[in-house]
Parts: structure tokens; C-alpha cells; sequence
């Protein structure tokens, strides 16, 4: 059994830590948040994943060598140029020469629902494509999902306004796909497999839905992204974990970290504190420093402040500035 992982978007919403870095290779805990996705769809019976690439494929490349991810083989299947998802799905699909039924799942998300049972659902079912579904709070803030009695997917609802949702089902981000599904998506344009594709599976009675309580996470922002990394300590998630700091990494003695995660090759300088945030691989807290809620790639410099901030690789607080819910470097700045 096969899946496609898309991990071809720009991560625009994490800048600056995706400046450099495609998303799902940031850490969640102290593995990528791929080696993640990949371990979750091989506890799923997943057996080969095929990454459908697009923006900076190379250091997929490079971070996994031997062509092999969470322990099952890797294929690379890159985009000649964007193709938005439905189109990186056919792409990759026929890159990979997929001909049976085959799961897609976003490598931007982080969750513990089993995939054999949503296959066995999507087979028991007879349907063309299966959506994995998740109950969300505030379903105005999404696009939600109407199921039949018997989980057939009736309707989608974007963004409904309080007080009228039918539904609180969102679509999740995990699919099981027929391979006629790919004959679906047109050829030479993008096109959108949550605006096109699915409507129209819904309009032919084929696409069907399975709600599931499972622990998911969509980390494309920055506070959801540092939720990921504190759910990991506090021992949220069914299967995954984390030491709060990395062997590999330096923690002067007198400095305070509580409840963070310190990458390996990060340093936390003498009197610094760190406190509900996360460390990225090779950051540095400079000494007598404090860095509350934020995340951090680049350096903090000696006696400065930062809360709820975004400090990418090549970004610089300077020595006794105070910053709060600032990203450094601006990426929006010309």
C-alpha cells in the first residue's frame, strides 16, 4: 500500500522559519515533522511513500540519503512547476506509477488516527475516495464536511457563519483515493482537489467521510506549530513523546527551561529563560536572555527579552532589545 505525501507548499504562514526550510522538514520534538507523517502511515500498513515536491526539494534529498524515511522507502516525485494539490497528487501518482487504491495525506499535519481503519472504512464503504474528518470548536473558522446516515459526504460548507453550522466535521488532510480518482484531475492546469475534484466525487454520490476523536493538528502557524512541539511533552499524542532537551544540546547550569523543547546543537547561555517555548536546532539564548511563548532558530543575544516572537536561522535579537509577537527576520519586509 502507497501514499502520497504533499510536501510542496511554501510554508508562507511560518516565515522565517521556512525561509530556508520546507515545513515539514521543522522538528516536532526532535524529528521532522515528515519522519512524523511517515511513522503514523506506517503503523497504518503504508509501505512505500511517494513525496510529491515542488518547492526546495533538495533537502529532502539530502536529509534522507539512503532514499528512506521512518523506515519505509522513499520515492521523489517534483513538480515541474506548482500544480496546487490535486494536480501534485496526479503528478505524483503517475510519477510513482500508482494502479490500486492509495492514501494522500498533507505533510503539514500531525496526527494519531489509524489509517488501516480508514481504509477499512473506505472499503467497506465500496467508496471512490474517503475523507478523514476531525470535530473542530469553532467550525465557522473552517470549511465544514455534511455527512448521510451512512457517512457519505452530502455537502461542504465553507466557513458558515456562527449559529448555522450544520456541521462541526472538517476535512483532516488524510484521504484514501481510488486510482480512477487521478482520471478525475485535469492535466495542464492547477487545480485544487478540496474546490474541484472532491465536489464533484460528492456530486456522483462517491466520496465518503470518518470522523474519528483522534489527537490532529494542522501546524501551518506559528502557535499552532509550537502547540505540536508542547503536546509531545506534555505526552499528548498516543504514539510519539519527547525529552524536553536534546542530548546534543547545551544548557548552562544556572539557566532556567521549563516546559520547552531544546533542540540538539542549541545553546542556553548562563542566567538565561526559557520558558513554553521551543529551541530549534543550532538557536542560541545568549546569557542573562529570557524567551517566553516563541519560537527560536537564530540567536538572542545576550540580556535581551522576546514573547510570543518567531526568530528564524539567520535572525538576530540584539543584545537588551525587548520584542514581543515579532518575527525576525520580517518577512515582510522589502
Amino acid at each position: 500500500m502507497r501514499a502520497v505525501v504533499l510536501v510542496g507548499g511554501f510554508g508562507t504562514r511560518l516565515r522565517p522559519l521556512t525561509s530556508h526550510t520546507p515545513k515539514p522538514m521543522l522538528p516536532v520534538g526532535h524529528r521532522t515533522i515528515l519522519e512524523s507523517v511517515v511513522e503514523q502511515l506506517a503503523r497504518g500498513g503504508i509501505t512505500e511513500v511517494v513525496l510529491a515536491l515542488g518547492f526546495k526539494p533538495e533537502p529532502f534529498v539530502e536529509a534522507f540519503p539512503d532514499g528512506r524515511c521512518a523506515g519505509l522507502p522513499l520515492v521523489y516525485a517534483v513538480e515541474p512547476e506548482p500544480l496546487d494539490t490535486a494536480g501534485a497528487i496526479r503528478f505524483a501518482a503517475e510519477a510513482a506509477g500508482v494502479n490500486e487504491t492509495f492514501v494522500v495525506v498533507n505533510g503539514d499535519i500531525v496526527c494519531d488516527v489509524d489509517v488501516s481503519r480508514l481504509l477499512a472504512f473506505h472499503r467497506n464503504h465500496g467508496a471512490e475516495g474517503t475523507l478523514h474528518l476531525t470535530a473542530v470548536e469553532n467550525p465557522s473558522a473552517f470549511g465544514v464536511v455534511v455527512l448521510d446516515h451512512d457517512g457519505r459526504v452530502e455537502r461542504f460548507v465553507e466557513k458558515p457563519p456562527p449559529g448555522t453550522e450544520t456541521s462541526n466535521l472538517i476535512n483532516a488532510g488524510t484521504y484514501v483515493l481510488e486510482p480512477s480518482v487521478i482520471q478525475r484531475i485535469p492535466t495542464g492546469r492547477k487545480v485544487s482537489v478540496e474546490r474541484e475534484v472532491f465536489p464533484a466525487m460528492v456530486a456522483d454520490g462517491s466520496l465518503y467521510g470518518m470522523p474519528t476523536d483522534d489527537y490532529w493538528l494542522d501546524t501551518g502557524q506559528p502557535h499552532l506549530y509550537l502547540q505540536a512541539n508542547l503536546d509531545l511533552l506534555d505526552g499528548r499524542r498516543s504514539h510519539d513523546g519527547c525529552d524536553a532537551v536534546s542530548t546534543a544540546a547545551s544548557v548552562a547550569v544556572d539557566a532556567v527551561v521549563r516546559h520547552s523543547v531544546v533542540g540538539a546543537g542549541a545553546e542556553v547561555h548562563a542566567g538565561a529563560h526559557v520558558e513554553d517555548s521551543v529551541l530549534l536546532p543550532g538557536a542560541t539564548v545568549e546569557s542573562g536572555a529570557s524567551v517566553f511563548g516563541s519560537l527560536v532558530a537564530g540567536r538572542v543575544a545576550a540580556g535581551a527579552s522576546i514573547v510570543n516572537c518567531v526568530i528564524g536561522t539567520d535572525g538576530v535579537v540584539h543584545p537588551g532589545a525587548s520584542l514581543r509577537d515579532a518575527r525576525v527576520p520580517n518577512p515582510t519586509a522589502p
